[in-house]
């Protein structure tokens, strides 16, 4: 057969080995999400232990999210560029070293460092997932498994964070980092066996063995061989991951992250600060931890909630929703008496629809960005957006600290949602068109890609 593979996988049934594929890029987010959020639930306990006012917890919280944004803006690039497999099998082996070194340190500097260790692998492996499960999705379920792959960071949090506050009733915080890593090392094996390389990138880049490692996914899919790659025209191969910043893309990249990063200063507001806020209102460091694991629980909800409408709704509409909706929420939040049950049934709300936007900007995130720049589009998107996440915990500690009562922090963080959703409206994709038969490499990025207006050159 010399059918474009892509063509193939676009148009079939998803096989158990896709199914599997995108499952586990749900855990890798899982682990993300449980190591992102694994500072958040120590941060009582080293608090207390080390003596550190709220504006330097405000910084040790932000340090993995400094190096998150390196990460995506980097390893984006490299899983463009040498495949989705390898940068999630090195990505996973800086945070396992990243989490495990946390539970040596003495000091808010080597606790910083390693946190930014773990943070570079978590940002690769943002950027290398949302492009793998895009791909390995056919073209009707493509944002549902996007979505459902975003939704895999909230689940992690519940989960973890289930076992965190376990852990904290009866260990101090390093234990947090001792699960944190073993939990990372399981997901090696796992990659290796359920997760070959990308057929998209192998047809788009064309590496030594490509049409071998090709038939052997596609036999493992349950499809027929194909004959020959798919032919590349020359234009094609001067084709780089830098087109993110060519005119026909510009304009979408600056929209898709600059709405994240305004989001992701509000979201993480609410992941990093809900354990020390609900803590500071007299509650045990292990109730904190529950109130941010119901936070997540309705942040899975959400993301859930989100994909399924994907398939009826405009995710951008949606997306938009979900932002003002964070906005609303997390301001009730800050002006909630310290009652526990209300606390978590807030957070709860609050997580459904600041989640819900995430998961619809990782939809937006593939639709945007063609196969030869859509883990680098992602990645700078993240990377980005990554400076809110810096910024959110900061901001939000030095108010705290100049004495600003948390009604108005919560509404001032809240607020950037607002602006999110402003930016995002001036977004145009474009809707999903059918893979032209004839197979070039031109047609099938295009195609797959959903790609915005901006590739249009708007």
């Amino acid at each position: 057969m010399s059918a474009d593979p892509r063509e193939t996988l676009a148009g079939s049934p998803m096989s158990r080995l896709q199914i599997m594929a995108v499952g586990v890029t749900i855990g890798l987010n899982a682990l993300d999400g449980f190591d992102v959020l694994s500072i958040s639930f120590a941060s009582p306990g080293i608090a207390a232990e080390w003596g550190i006012d709220q504006a330097e917890l405000g910084f040790v919280l932000s340090m993995e999210l400094i190096g998150m944004s390196l990460g995506s803006l980097l390893l984006g690039g490299v899983a463009d560029k040498l495949g989705r497999r390898a940068t999630m099998l090195g990505c996973l082996v800086l945070m396992t070293v990243g989490m495990l070194a946390v539970t040596t340190t003495r000091g808010i500097v080597d606790l910083s460092l390693w946190r930014i260790v773990t943070g570079l692998g978590i940002g690769g492996m943002l950027a290398a997932t949302a492009a793998a499960a895009a791909e390995f999705s056919n073209a009707r379920r493509r944002d549902l498994c996007v979505s459902l792959m975003a939704i895999g960071y909230p689940i992690g949090a519940v989960l973890g964070g289930m076992i965190a506050a376990r852990l904290l009733a009866s260990y101090d915080w390093r234990s947090v980092f001792y699960f944190g890593a073993a939990a990372t090392a399981l997901f090696i094996p796992l990659v290796l066996a359920f997760v070959p390389e990308s057929v998209h990138w192998l047809a788009r880049k064309q590496p030594n063995g490509a049409l071998e490692r090709i038939n052997r996914t596609l036999a493992r899919m349950g499809h027929a061989a194909v004959t020959a790659l798919p032919p590349i025209s020359h234009d094609e191969r001067r084709r780089s991951v830098m087109d993110i910043f060519a005119p026909g893309l510009l304009r979408t990249t600056v929209i898709v992250a600059t709405a994240y990063f305004f989001h992701i200063m509000t979201f993480y507001f609410v992941l990093k600060w809900v354990p020390k806020i609900v803590a500071d209102m007299g509650f045990a460091a292990s109730s904190a931890a529950g109130v941010l694991v119901w936070a997540n629980v309705g942040g899975a909800l959400g993301g859930a909630v989100l994909g399924v409408l994907t398939q009826r709704f405009n995710v951008k509409g949606l997306t938009i929703g979900a932002m003002v909706l964070s906005t609303i929420l997390v301001a009730v939040f800050g002006r909630s008496p310290a009652d526990l049950d209300r606390l978590s049934l807030l957070c709860a709300f609050a997580g459904f629809c600041t989640n819900g936007a995430i998961v619809g900007m990782y939809a937006i995130f593939a639709k945007a960005f063609p196969t030869h720049v859509r883990a680098s589009g992602t990645g700078f998107s993240i990377g980005v957006g990554r400076g809110g996440s810096v910024l959110g915990p900061i901001i939000a500690g030095f108010l705290f600290q100049g004495g600003i009562g948390l009604p108005v922090v919560a509404l001032v963080m809240g607020l950037s949602s607002l602006l999110a959703a402003a930016v995002l409206w001036w977004l145009k994709l474009e809707p999903e068109q059918p893979a032209a038969r004839g197979g070039s490499a031109t047609a099938d990025d295009d195609a797959l890609a959903l790609s915005a207006a901006g590739a249009q050159g708007r």
